[in-house]
């Protein structure tokens, strides 16, 4: 997928301006990259992931746009720490899984953990696969009519697709967001 189209998606997901958020499962940067045009100046991004083989790219890029970016080597099924997090405030305004949670197992047990880093209604980004087999590179697909009870069971509210594509390697690509409840 190419930075652009994946701008596309996340267009109607995640909010404009400014923002504390994490991509969980960063790769490469391809969301992340999007995800840093949608927030501009102003925002911070946690890029986190268990490989980390993307990090010195991705981190040369965002020195060249002046964005501010901290690389977290750090699988997000398990409990992480991001730096300099208490800086900034009660929780981030956001969290990014972009063709990520489809590797748990336990993707309900797993959101639950997460969306407890959400500041009360900060929102939670998902992109994954529907209509689509399980495989080697998608063991466990997330369809889309499974999103509300998954987020509801972690404890997210207004859960919703906000966008949906057919996917090169089959099916659909999909985005749905859902938020932490306010307190």
């Amino acid at each position: 997928m190419k930075p652009r189209d994946a701008l596309a998606l996340l267009e109607g997901a995640v909010p404009h301006g400014p923002g504390v958020w994490a991509d969980l499962g960063a790769g490469e940067g391809t969301f992340t990259r999007a995800l840093a045009e949608l927030l501009g100046r102003g925002g911070r991004i946690y890029a986190v992931d268990r490989d980390g083989s993307g990090f010195t790219a991705l981190t040369r890029w965002a020195f060249r746009r002046g964005v501010d970016l901290v690389p977290v080597h750090a699988d997000f099924a398990v409990p992480f720490e991001l730096p300099g997090l208490a800086e900034a405030g009660p929780g981030l305004d956001g969290l990014l899984l972009a063709n990520s949670l489809h590797y748990v197992a336990e993707p309900a047990a797993v959101l639950e953990q997460l969306a407890k880093r959400l500041r009360p209604g900060g929102r939670l980004v998902l992109v994954e696969y529907d209509h689509r087999p399980a495989n080697r590179w998608v063991p466990y697909p997330i369809a889309s009519v499974e999103w509300p009870s998954l987020a509801a069971a972690a404890g997210l509210v207004l859960p919703r697709v906000t966008a949906s594509t057919p996917s090169t390697f089959g099916g659909d690509l999909y985005v749905a967001t859902a938020e932490r409840a306010a307190a």
